[in-house]
């Protein structure tokens, strides 16, 4: 049975329904993972989603952060946050289970930079991560990680590798700390499938005609045990969103199985 997953940081769930109602109506995924939802869970927009044919999990804070799962059938046994003794999370982290698969959800920080204090709380989210699905998963069952990383992994996920090098999403320090969580069984189920460069999520707005001329980073992901990597047959970018009107600064990436 074809099984579509998505991932998308709208950059603000209320700002961003122009273009993601009628995004899910035309690209009609299965599961849809939000990130920069910016919203607290009381003012979700929840009743224009289930209007097109949307479950929705949430969890929100007030102008920053917020992930949302969004399932054409339901989300089960959900739950947020770490729940180990580290600092307080905010709203980065949303679990939840469709169709009987784990669905992971991150919005992981993004570093500011690397003399600030939240670089060095973004390598310590991702060591968090790892000990988290040591805890709650088995790499060799199904299981979806999907999210904005703030990571561009390779030289390819980059326009200018040369002159980005150092970046807080792009540098030796933040590739090893993804690669940590990754080697606890997952795939990169994007590379998986499209391993030619110039493929991105992410196009600053500051940039002028950053998509025609393909200044992009790719910093979003979908990652999946061995198991359910096996039953993926293709995955692509959306740039259709990025180039609508008034776009969240990202664009979705979709990956297709067979479960």
């Amino acid at each position: 049975m074809p099984f579509t997953v998505a991932t998308w940081n709208v950059n603000s769930i209320r700002s961003r329904l122009h273009a993601l109602l009628p995004w899910l109506e035309r690209a009609a995924p299965d599961v849809v993972c939000l990130q920069e939802t910016k919203v607290q869970d009381h003012d979700f927009p929840i009743d224009p989603i289930e209007a097109v044919g949307y479950h929705a999990a949430f969890r929100g804070q007030k102008s920053y952060n917020g992930v949302a799962i969004l399932s054409k059938t339901p989300i089960e046994n959900v739950r947020s946050g770490f729940d180990d003794d580290g600092p307080a999370d905010e709203a980065r982290l949303l679990v939840g289970e469709v169709n009987g698969i784990p669905i992971v959800n991150t919005y992981v920080p993004q570093g500011r930079d690397p003399e600030h204090e939240m670089y060095a709380y973004k390598l310590e989210w991702f060591e968090r991560l790892r000990a988290y699905y040591e805890s709650h998963f088995s790499a060799n069952e199904p299981m979806l990680w999907l999210g904005d990383l703030n990571v561009a992994p390779e030289p390819i996920d980059v326009h200018d590798p040369k002159r980005l090098m150092g970046h807080v999403c792009f540098n030796p320090l933040v590739t090893e700390a993804l690669e940590s969580v990754k080697s606890w069984g997952l795939v990169d189920l994007f590379r998986k499938h499209v391993p030619k460069p110039g493929q991105y999520t992410y196009y600053d707005y500051r940039t002028k005609d950053g998509v025609a001329n393909g200044r992009g980073w790719r910093v979003d992901h979908i990652l999946a045990t061995k198991p359910l990597a096996a039953k993926s047959i293709n995955a692509w970018i959306d740039l259709e969103p990025r180039l609508g009107e008034k776009p969240s600064d990202h664009t979705p990436m979709v990956v297709e199985m067979r479960i």
